[in-house]
């Protein structure tokens, strides 16, 4: 019995001092040979050792080891920009981004993140139109860079008599929030290159809502990127919301060239999918949502529109992202 609880001992000291492989290598094969034990005690108090190394090793094999073959991500610091727009499907394409911005609200809020919606246009038969939602927290943007692309909704609306089901879909694109105090803001854009307007906010149907000229209009000439905001309640504010989002982006930009640079089409983000492409698709008849880029099929939808399980959507495009990097890291050492 004192053999095996030293062994028991030794293991523990092994693992929390990260000695490592080779020793628990060593103690499971040591552990091995007294699965034979004559003693009943020994043979138990051996099977359970094995079993816990074993889960040791797998996890060094599974975990850490490839994530020590993982870049440090330059961006896990970020917090995350969302914009969405209705596509194709109408009043059904409103209504559905209506769902989606409620999701990753939810899921936002079992992050431990603030979620705030910044812009928001409605349609007058219900819905949508389109919508900026700001998720503030560590590792924001490094988790929800994956829901960009075109999200495609498949079900019966409630207006359709005769049954059939419907097609929909709403473009997401996740931006890196840049802060107002960040020093690589400064760096995105020179200030003789912004086109400043400014105009009365509008409301439905393209009245005015108010008599003065509140609402913002930015235009970065060099790229023609063209941010609008009226959704705050003075111009000021406005201003500072617009320059906020046209900052994130220019970064995204900046990334998604860098990345361009850094790696072929092979080795582009997910599988090569880029934001015009159908990524994910949400069939409620059958409870299903499949995304298209890992061919992941999950029987959860009602579960990952609730947010909670979403996340296990996120880690497979994680995990696949970081094969994806180990695998380019092997490739340059070849």
């Amino acid at each position: 019995m004192s053999t095996a609880s030293s062994r028991s001992k030794r293991w523990s000291l092994s693992r929390t001092h990260g000695t490592g492989w080779a020793e628990n290598r060593k103690l499971i094969d040591e552990t091995s040979s007294l699965l034979e034990d004559p003693d009943p005690a020994m043979r138990s108090m051996a099977a359970d050792e094995y079993t816990e190394l074993t889960k040791v090793l797998t996890e060094d094999l599974e975990t850490t080891f490839p994530s020590l073959l993982v870049p440090k991500s330059e961006t896990e610091h970020l917090s995350a920009l969302m914009e969405f727009k209705s596509g194709a499907g109408g009043a059904e394409s409103s209504l559905f981004l209506g769902e989606l911005l409620r999701m990753y609200q939810r899921f936002a809020m079992e992050k431990g993140w603030q979620a705030q919606i910044v812009a928001q246009n409605d349609v007058e038969e219900g819905g949508i139109k389109d919508a900026i939602l700001e998720v503030k927290g560590v590792t924001a943007y490094d988790h929800l860079r994956w829901e960009s692309g075109v999200h495609r909704v498949q079900r019966v609306p409630a207006t359709e008599t005769k049954g059939r089901v419907h097609t929909s879909a709403v473009a997401i694109v996740v931006l890196p929030l840049m802060e107002e105090n960040d020093s690589k803001t400064e760096e995105l854009y020179n200030m003789s290159d912004i086109k400043i307007e400014v105009m009365r906010a509008r409301g439905a149907g393209g009245q005015h809502v108010n008599r003065t000229e509140s609402a913002v209009r930015l235009t970065h000439v060099p790229t023609g990127i063209t941010v609008s905001m009226q959704d705050e309640r003075s111009q000021h504010q406005n201003r500072r919301r617009a320059f906020q989002v046209l900052s994130s982006r220019l970064m995204d930009q900046k990334l998604q060239r860098e990345m361009k640079e850094r790696r072929d089409t092979r080795r582009n983000l997910v599988n090569g999918a880029d934001r015009s492409d159908k990524v994910r698709t949400y069939n409620f008849a059958q409870e299903r949502v499949t995304d298209h880029r890992i061919g992941l099929t999950v029987m959860n939808l009602t579960g990952i529109l609730a947010g909670s399980g979403l996340h296990d959507v996120i880690e497979a495009l994680k995990k696949h992202h970081n094969e994806t990097l180990m695998e380019d890291q092997m490739n340059e050492v070849d």
